[in-house]
């Protein structure tokens, strides 16, 4: 499998090769299946452990959304913590089928979709990414543009990014762009931004 296909692979050719990963988050040990043709299917990527470790979990019911959710360790980890409602993110059909499942064994509210089905009306109190940095500047550029708009009037962002891929630039690039964002934490390399709504 190359590491295009990790973001741009609707359906992955690489044969499955189903897997557990075990992490805590939300106050609890988590248990996802994961697969070959998903981002980072043999381990817990460190961006999005420090991202869960580092940002607050909401802890009250609301409307979040993990922006390329991969097999779903950010959509369920919203979903324990909130008991709210969650919708997940990905192109990759393969990801997507394992959220729903990982979602249904957790008992937890998560709505698995492509970009285009999710409802252009839609606002999320929150938006949680590890962001796809691997398709270059300019496409996550887009990316940030379609969807931090979609926050509620008083949402927040809460993005990881590694520093020496950008992440100090990026905080400077979303400011300008009417979205102000700061240095939550750092750790291993990364950073962890929030980002407000204009």
């Amino acid at each position: 499998m190359t590491e295009s296909e990790h973001y741009f692979a609707t359906r992955p050719n690489s044969q499955a090769k189903p897997r557990t990963i075990d992490f805590e988050a939300a106050g609890r040990q988590i248990s996802l299946r994961t697969d070959s043709g998903v981002f980072s299917a043999s381990r817990l990527d460190p961006g999005t452990a420090v991202l869960l470790r580092k940002a607050p979990l909401p802890t009250r019911p609301g409307r979040y959304l993990d922006l390329g959710c991969g097999y779903g360790p950010i959509a369920v980890s919203l979903g324990l913590a909130s008991q709210g409602s969650v919708t997940a993110v990905d192109v990759n059909t393969r990801a997507l089928e394992l959220v729903r499942s990982n979602a249904a064994e957790l008992g937890v509210e998560v709505t698995a979709t492509t970009p285009e089905e999710v409802p252009a009306d839609a606002r999320f109190d929150q938006i949680w990414s590890n962001p796809p940095i691997r398709v270059g500047k300019a496409a996550l550029h887009e990316l940030l543009e379609q969807w931090l708009p979609r926050l509620a009037p008083d949402g927040v962002a809460w993005l990881v990014v590694a520093r020496h891929k950008g992440a100090d630039s990026l905080v400077d690039w979303l400011t300008e762009r009417g979205f102000p964002t700061v240095k939550h934490a750092s750790q291993k390399g990364y950073r962890v931004l929030r980002v407000e709504r204009a």
